[in-house]
């Protein structure tokens, strides 16, 4: 709703204080009689009634006051121009007035009567007026009436301005008159403690502004220009969008005030910021006759833009011109719910004028309605000579006055009527004794008060003709209704507002706003709606990264990090998978963690299969060739026994290999690194005892040391490889039983995988493990090493140490590349490990035996092996 400056502020204020005001002055002849001071010239229609209601209207739209020289007393100020509408309204209220005397149910012993004043938009009328309603205007009266009988006015319905509603209600509210205003939509006045006795029947703005951001909300407009009046309506307005904006995630990209002056240069400047703004929706909450000068520069700039209308200027018919078409069709806009009184029209038709000078409004409305005059001598120099006989028929006059199709302020008017209709209906039908006063008792017609008036006010609820609840909340707001309006092209060139939803906080939460999408018109590409966002929604697996220096509308959408996931749009921070789990591709969801392991599905995993599988054939085939050969020279060298044992542990030994592969599981962890060592110390051991069987066989040859075998015959031989396996086996009883080796899922290595693998529970026993089997290694390289140079042409120790020296530099490497290795990869290297060094064992101790075996048996002989070299 407009709020009308005042540029006259000081001019009422002084002259309130001083000449104009009602103030009453007791005569000197007569002590105890009071007489008004000074009467207000003010346009109104007056009606005599048992109780008298107060209304303030915008009749006349212009005025003009006089200069103030300060040194003589001013003349009133007098207004010209009538408008229609504001006519209307006050019509409004008298026929309201009329039915209310009328009906039987309500107010039934009491008649009502009104005393209503033209404000002429002016904040200095406005004022005057109130005060002469508040104080009344009768010019004498003795003291005793001061103290008896009922004021002037118990209410007043009005005013339609906010700025003045701010200034009458803040005197008004001293002496709790209560106020109903129709058309002040300031959310200032909700301030119980600044306005104690203000209502309104049209919702405050805070209201209008949550309307609008529901409309936003709906189209996802979240980056919006703002564009307001330099006034009370516009500043509160603008105050409460910026705050309520923020509450669905929208942004103001540019706020602009409208400049009182119309200055073109200002309009301009306000017209560049559209221009440069990359948002496509401008909300407006100014009067029409602050926006009109920066409309006229968007046709003349030929700017589209969808606009969002405040009820200020949403119907308004300067807009809905063919020269604004191109550039305002589909405007969105809130309106005043719309509402039908039945008998109203008939009601306009039949108001006839009277020479009654409390009436003078209706007269001079007839005389701008028929350009007519009813003093002859004016119509001669005014009116072209028509003189005014009372009797015109409105009917055939302006259409405008007797449209009743579209009701909307004249509504508010009749609502706020009724609310005091049945505010004092209640407080008349109070019971003794159980009324809300002090004492439990009740007001009395004949001196009742208006703070009395204003209790009941607060607490009335009732229903209207056409079907609305009228109440209002503890700072006097009405219930939220509002109609929407598009603004839509027809076909001869013109714009008409059209209702295509309705916003009404009265209902559930999920009904509160409705719209029908269907009937809306567009401006835009296709008929369809504009986007207008400062930055597109994220996606899921993005988050939002505001931009520096920008509202929260402007942001970069930056994918989530690995391992992270964001599963709605316009995240604002990415969520980490849980410890088993890792962000999908496109970053929206967790799925589970591969779970890496050496397969024997997988290639690796098969060919270390295929090479232990093969490994442990090629064993038991030598088995076999030494079992059937086993009489030969060749088997029955250094204790055959011994040979047998060296393949049956390479056999073992490469079939633990297989241990290593497949999932990790309690047995197989256990099992694996035990076997493993206990094979190969069985092996070495075995090893190493046949080197010490080559030496001592070489010493028992020589005459020195014919007694050598004795001391290391068959049973010694199996004795000492008993002992050093269970050495080894006494280790991994320790390490099994004190910290056993057990199945762990690691996610240390790779993030987005979980290494199944086998932790080795001691890392102490697992060192003492290898270190045995790299001590009983080390001693048999020595020596073998040392007993390299015998002079047996077969001579076995040369193929040992060979042998050793593979098996030593292949464990060697073993240590770092195992240590550096991840997940699968370190059981890979383990098993590369036991395969390689088993092959280097087999090959060297045996291919040669094999050799001879299978190649030149003529050598298979004992003299062969007992021939010298040279």
């Amino acid at each position: 709703m407009q709020v009308s400056p005042s540029h006259f502020l000081l001019a009422w204020t002084v002259s309130a204080a001083t000449l104009l005001s009602p103030a009453l002055t007791s005569s000197s002849d007569t002590p105890n009689l009071c007489q008004l001071r000074e009467e207000f010239n003010l346009t109104g229609m007056y009606q005599d009634g048992d109780v008298i209601i107060g209304g303030l209207f915008e009749i006349n739209l212009f005025t003009v006051f006089p200069m103030l020289s300060f040194r003589t007393k001013p003349d009133q100020p007098w207004c010209y121009d009538p408008d229609l509408d504001g006519f209307k309204m006050a019509q409004t209220m008298a026929f309201a007035i009329n039915e209310i005397n009328q009906n039987p149910n309500l107010l039934s012993n009491i008649s009502l009567g009104y005393s209503i004043y033209d404000n002429c938009v002016k904040l200095g009328v406005a004022f005057r007026a109130a005060l002469a309603l508040i104080g009344g205007t009768q010019k004498t009266f003795s003291s005793s009436d001061c103290r008896e009988g009922l004021p002037p006015v118990l209410g007043i319905v009005g005013d339609s301005v906010s700025t003045h509603s701010i200034a009458i209600s803040s005197v008004a509210g001293l002496f709790r008159v209560p106020m109903v205003s129709y058309y002040a939509t300031c959310s200032c006045l909700s301030d119980r403690q600044r306005y104690p006795s203000f209502f309104r029947t049209i919702p405050s703005d805070a209201f209008q502004v949550r309307a609008m951001i529901q409309i936003l909300k709906h189209f996802k407009w979240t980056w919006v220009g703002l564009i307001y009046s330099n006034d009370d309506y516009g500043r509160h307005a603008a105050q409460s969008f910026h705050k309520d904006i923020t509450t669905f995630g929208g942004c103001v990209a540019f706020s602009e005030i409208l400049p009182k002056d119309n200055d073109i240069v200002e309009i301009r400047k306000i017209m560049q910021v559209i221009r440069e703004s990359t948002s496509r929706v401008i909300v407006v909450f100014s009067t029409k006759s602050y926006l009109l000068p920066l409309m006229d520069e968007v046709a003349q700039q030929n700017v589209i833009r969808q606009w969002i209308a405040s009820e200020a200027w949403s119907s308004s018919p300067l807009f809905l011109t063919p020269r604004m078409l191109p550039f305002l069709k589909g405007t969105l806009g809130i309106t005043i719910r719309r509402g039908e009184i039945d008998g109203l029209r008939e009601f306009l038709l039949s108001v006839r004028p009277d020479n009654d000078s409390k009436n003078n409004m209706v007269r001079r409305f007839w005389q701008e309605m028929f350009s007519c005059r009813f003093d002859p001598e004016k119509a001669l120099a005014m009116a072209e000579g028509k003189v005014c006989t009372g009797q015109e028929d409105l009917s055939k006059a302006d259409m405008a006055y007797s449209d009743v199709s579209d009701l909307r302020p004249s509504y508010n008017v009749y609502k706020a009527v009724y609310a005091l209709a049945h505010s004092l209906h209640n407080l008349l039908s109070c019971v003794p004794g159980q009324g809300p006063f002090k004492g439990n008792s009740c007001a009395s017609l004949h001196d009742m008060q208006p703070w009395q008036l204003t209790h009941y006010l607060q607490d009335v609820n009732f229903r209207t003709g056409f079907g609305d609840q009228v109440s209002f909340d503890k700072t006097g707001d009405a219930l939220a209704i509002y109609d929407i309006f598009n603004w839509h092209g027809m076909p001869d060139g013109t714009m008409k507002a059209r209702t295509v939803g309705v916003v009404d906080e009265s209902q559930p939460t999920e009904n509160v706003f409705h719209l029908d999408e269907g009937n809306l018109s567009w401006n835009f590409e296709f008929n369809k709606p504009p986007r207008s966002v400062c930055s597109e929604s994220c996606p899921p697996g993005t988050r939002k990264a505001t931009r520096k220096g920008l509202p929260v509308c402007c942001f970069d959408c930056l994918p989530c990090a690995d391992g992270e996931i964001s599963n709605t749009t316009d995240a604002i921070e990415c969520v980490k998978c849980p410890v088993e789990f890792w962000s999908s591709l496109k970053k929206d969801r967790c799925v589970p963690k591969e779970v890496e392991f050496l397969s024997y599905e997988e290639a690796l995993g098969i060919s270390l299969t295929t090479v232990s599988i093969f490994g442990a054939c090629v064993s038991a085939v030598v088995l076999a060739i030494f079992v059937h050969h086993r009489h030969t020279p060749v088997v029955r060298a250094n204790n055959s026994e011994l040979s047998f044992l060296i393949l049956l542990s390479l056999k073992l030994c490469f079939l633990c290999a297989l241990l290593f592969i497949g999932q990790p599981r309690t047995w197989t962890c256990q099992l694996r690194h035990a076997a493993f060592g206990i094979s190969f110390v069985l092996c070495v051991s075995s090893i190493l005892v046949k080197t010490m069987v080559v030496i001592a066989v070489f010493k028992a040859s020589r005459p020195e040391g014919q007694g050598a075998m004795k001391w290391f015959g068959a049973a010694q031989q199996r004795g000492t490889v008993f002992i050093l396996t269970f050495l080894q086996v006494a280790i991994c009883v320790i390490w099994l039983s004190t910290a056993s080796p057990t199945p762990h899922k690691n996610t240390h290595y790779q993030s987005s995988k979980i290494v199944f693998e086998c932790a080795v529970g001691s890392v102490a026993g697992f060192a003492t493990l290898l270190g045995y089997i790299g001590l009983l290694a080390a001693i048999s390289f020595l020596l073998a090493f040392l007993a390299r140079n015998l002079p047996d042409s077969f001579n076995e120790a040369k193929f040992i140490t060979f042998s050793m020296l593979i098996f030593c530099a292949v464990w060697i490497a073993f240590v770092p590349a195992y240590v550096s290795s991840p997940g699968k990869y370190a059981d890979v290297v383990e098993i590369f490990a036991i395969l390689a060094s088993s092959f280097g064992l087999l090959i060297a101790i045996f291919a040669p035996k094999c050799y001879i075996i299978l190649l030149h048996p003529e050598r298979n002989t004992k003299k062969a092996l007992m021939s010298r070299g040279s």
